[in-house]
């Protein structure tokens, strides 16, 4: 799996996407702490554009990366090599190349700015642990429903269509949920509903670390009155760690069951 891995991880690292992906991110934070000359405000300001951004470059990358390789894969599997071991090794490639293209493109404007003498560089650290979290997540999504549809534009749309539902219709939903339902206690509910969408529930942990959570209203005293403890971020991190397994799970299911 190693071998696929770092043959995954070079051959992405040398696409020209990937220095594309890597200098948006550098030149986006160059622009952010030029125009706000405050780590702080450009943390909130990048949180509101990678939440979104992030999982829908990783969804892409990665069903781009299965049929593209898909030739490859099969060359793979006429060896005597483990099927999981080929799709792993492929998945946490790509995963890991757009992981740094995002570390190193976000951390070098901010680090020459002065982010290790700052008092924003946990909330700094948050935001790209958050994002690591979503680009591994999002990665294992699509190559999951790419290995289960042969018809690329079927496997290109679904994938679209789950990043869509997650980062935009999901929260029409709550919202109107929330309004329907007003009478009844929703304590409960608006945590488990955060909790299912992985793209709300890093959004809500930055925010509460950023102490802004009075702009959520209700919902912001409710969610502080969890998440914003040390147990509830806990229990953040591992259900963002739970999201990140159960597509690698799947994918690993998938492959052993599929006729290539």
């Amino acid at each position: 799996m190693l071998k696929i891995l770092k043959y995954s991880f070079y051959d992405l690292i040398r696409s020209r996407w990937s220095y594309v992906y890597f200098l948006f991110y550098l030149a986006l934070g160059f622009v952010l702490l030029f125009l706000n000359n405050d780590v702080s405000k450009a943390v909130i300001t990048l949180m509101n554009v990678i939440i979104v951004l992030i999982p829908l470059i990783g969804t892409i990358f990665g069903v781009m990366y299965y049929y593209n390789s898909r030739e490859f894969t099969e060359l793979l599997l006429a060896q005597p090599i483990n099927r999981r071991s080929i799709f792993m090794g492929q998945y946490f490639g790509v995963a890991g190349s757009l992981t740094m293209s995002l570390v190193l493109g976000l951390g070098i404007p901010f680090v020459l700015y002065g982010l290790l003498r700052s008092n924003a560089i946990f909330d700094f650290s948050l935001l790209l642990v958050t994002g690591a979290f979503l680009t591994f997540i999002f990665v294992g999504l699509s190559f999951v429903i790419a290995i289960s549809n042969e018809n690329k534009i079927k496997g290109f749309g679904y994938a679209v269509l789950l990043w869509l539902f997650l980062a935009v219709v999901y929260d029409g939903l709550f919202l109107m949920s929330l309004i329907v339902f007003e009478e009844y206690p929703l304590d409960t509910f608006s945590l488990v509903a955060t909790a299912l969408n992985p793209i709300d529930l890093s959004r809500i942990l930055i925010l509460l670390k950023l102490d802004i959570s009075a702009l959520l209203g209700y919902t912001g005293a409710i969610f502080k009155k969890f998440f914003g403890t040390d147990l509830g971020f806990l229990v953040s991190m591992a259900i963002l760690l739970l999201w990140t397994v159960l597509p690698i799970l799947g994918l690993g299911h998938k492959a052993k069951r599929k006729d290539f």
